[in-house]
């Protein structure tokens, strides 16, 4: 495939600092970022046990994670310069447009994953650090090129996007068991909905830009719907089972069981009736249902911990 991007050695000085900075917060996917610092402080949240030290292993958990997810959204970009290229929801990027060099955008990739990386080994356990080194790998020799191979990456995709909770999680308990599971899966199961409605609406632009998204085999939605409604009810299972586990109080069964349903019934009309507008509908449902469920869950844990 041709490059559109704007050679390095064509690339000119920012025009300012604050472009600069604009810059390199777009190549780090800075929102991405804020959810991961989001979703693994509520994991560590909900695994902390009231007495126990927390500040040290606390802040190196959301600094850890989110300097490791800026490192894949560049690395990332490093790898996918070529097709953001030709696509106008990506065009804009900065290693797109050359605003940064691509050298810059390695050394940066590489740069944040290592410190992410030490700061989980040290000031959290072993096992967090593991669990961010596979999250950091899984994303970019998994899900990264089977975008280019297989309707799957989505899927698999949902791997690395559910593991910062559970990352937070050992960072506080230093073990792996079914409740920290249980947070990996609440997140592995929003996001098969969440991509399904992006890919449905930019079906057009991944297709021109070589990703195998399964809307480019499925031009009638029927799969694309079915998988939303699946993972839609799996995330009301979730919920269930995490009441049954103890871990959170009876609002949180009756409240996020309300929510749950209704990406449900989002996602059974966007089935229905697959196109740009349910779609559309069922994507901002799904930004709205995940820090809601987040905060009812912090908020109703049982035996909850004082930081």
């Amino acid at each position: 495939m041709k490059s559109t991007a704007v050679p390095i050695e064509s690339i000119q000085s920012p025009a300012s600092t604050k472009e600069v900075i604009q810059a390199i917060v777009e190549l780090s996917k800075a929102r991405l970022s804020l959810m991961v610092v989001f979703t693994s402080a509520a994991g560590f949240y909900m695994g902390h046990s009231s007495g126990q030290p927390w500040v040290l292993s606390f802040f190196s958990t959301i600094f850890g994670t989110a300097l490791l997810a800026a490192g894949a959204a560049s690395l990332n970009q490093v790898i996918e310069v070529e097709r953001d290229a030709l696509m106008k929801r990506t065009a804009s990027r900065p290693l797109v447009t050359g605003l940064l060099s691509m050298p810059f955008g390695i050394a940066f990739g590489l740069v944040t994953s290592l410190i992410g990386f030490l700061l989980l080994a040290i000031g959290a356990n072993l096992l967090a650090a593991g669990l961010g080194l596979t999250t950091l790998a899984s994303y970019l020799f998994l899900y990264t090129p089977l975008k280019t191979r297989s309707v799957w990456n989505t899927v698999i995709g949902a791997i690395p996007g559910a593991l910062p909770p559970l990352i937070g999680w050992t960072a506080s308990t230093g073990v792996l068991n079914l409740n920290g599971w249980l947070l990996f899966l609440l997140l592995f199961a929003w996001q098969i909905p969440h991509f399904m409605a992006i890919a449905w609406i930019y079906r057009d632009e991944y297709l021109q830009a070589g990703y195998k998204m399964l809307p480019s085999i499925d031009p009638k939605g029927l799969r694309c719907g079915r998988q939303s409604v699946i993972y839609s009810l799996l995330l009301v299972q979730v919920s269930l089972l995490m009441v049954s586990q103890k871990m959170v109080g009876f609002p949180f069964l009756i409240i996020g069981s309300i929510l749950g349903l209704t990406m449900v019934v989002l996602a059974i009309r966007f089935s229905i009736q697959p196109g740009r507008k349910s779609a559309r509908i069922l994507f901002f449902s799904s930004i709205i249902y995940l820090p809601f469920q987040l905060i009812l869950m912090v908020s109703t844990k049982i035996n909850s911990g004082h930081f």
